[in-house]
């Protein structure tokens, strides 16, 4: 994994590497934390979802057991970093996105520093655009999950959502996130 301090960040982002972050610590329960940094920009949202599925398959997540929910995984973390890049970016140059995988869960969430707290917008079917969280919500909510936006000491914002692992073990009331790091490695 390539690591960078403060430098900006380059016009485009190299390639995210193959081999999954190594695990942060986390609270009792929870099996793994990873953080991701990178550049608000458009290029880091297929790099997100490669990192994403990377670790997950690291992880031990595949097959068929576990195509559902990691197929609903990379959607909501491209929907999630396509929000952050689009919306976000002018207050925010760096987005991260964390995964936890729990004791019957999987936590994927993407903060940026700016204030504004998203709303699902209603359907309307003229629109071309502007469903991202609908689809968010309703992959969580379908899956048996739960979603929520939530503040930042710094006055950004975290918006995450948990997904229950296949064989149900886990207690979603534990799949919150917990209060924000600071600094992440950055992919690209």
């Amino acid at each position: 994994m390539h690591v960078r301090g403060d430098a900006p960040p380059d016009p485009e982002p190299a390639p995210v590497p193959a081999r999954p972050p190594v695990p942060a610590s986390g609270p009792p329960g929870v099996e793994g934390v990873w953080r991701f940094a990178a550049p608000a920009v458009d290029l880091s949202v297929p790099q997100a979802r490669h990192a994403v599925r990377d670790l997950l398959v690291a992880q031990g997540l595949t097959g068929p057991r576990y195509a559902e929910l990691v197929e609903g995984l990379l959607l909501i973390v491209s929907e999630l970093v396509t929000n952050a890049v689009r919306h976000a970016a002018v207050l925010s140059p760096q987005i991260v996105v964390e995964v936890v995988i729990g004791a019957g869960w999987v936590r994927l969430s993407v903060e940026d520093s700016h204030p504004y707290r998203p709303q699902p917008l209603e359907n309307d079917f003229a629109r071309t655009g502007g469903r991202g969280l609908l689809l968010v919500r309703a992959i969580t909510l379908e899956a048996g999950g739960v979603c929520d936006v939530e503040r930042t000491p710094g006055g950004g914002k975290i918006v995450w959502s948990s997904l229950p692992l296949p064989d149900g073990r886990g207690d979603l009331a534990d799949a919150r996130p917990p209060a924000p790091r600071p600094s992440a490695p950055r992919w690209g």
